[in-house]
């Protein structure tokens, strides 16, 4: 097993409920991948490099998981395609 962090930009323009529904959503995609979810980090909403889709700022949350060589790639092609997810980024994190 490997380490890594799911980093999920989301919308700005949603409500709480959904955002939270967001989230648990893409714990739900790691662990249907065969990852286990070891930490989420909740940065909150911060302002956006550049605006993407109209938007200057959005939520960030850093989802660190365990999982197989071939996780990171299911769960990006299901994250991908998640409506209030407008950023996301899946690195392997460095073995301590």
């Amino acid at each position: 097993m490997n380490k890594y962090e799911l980093a999920l930009v989301v919308s700005a323009k949603i409500d709480d409920d959904a955002r939270t529904a967001a989230v648990d959503k893409a714990k739900a995609i790691i662990e249907k991948a065969g990852g286990t979810v070891t930490n989420v980090d909740d940065w909150g909403k911060k302002r956006l490099a550049y605006e993407i889709q109209k938007m200057k700022e959005g939520y960030y949350y850093f989802i660190q998981f365990d999982g197989n060589a071939d996780s990171p790639a299911q769960i990006e092609a299901n994250v991908r395609i998640m409506e209030s997810v407008i950023r996301y980024l899946c690195v392997r994190q460095d073995a301590e």
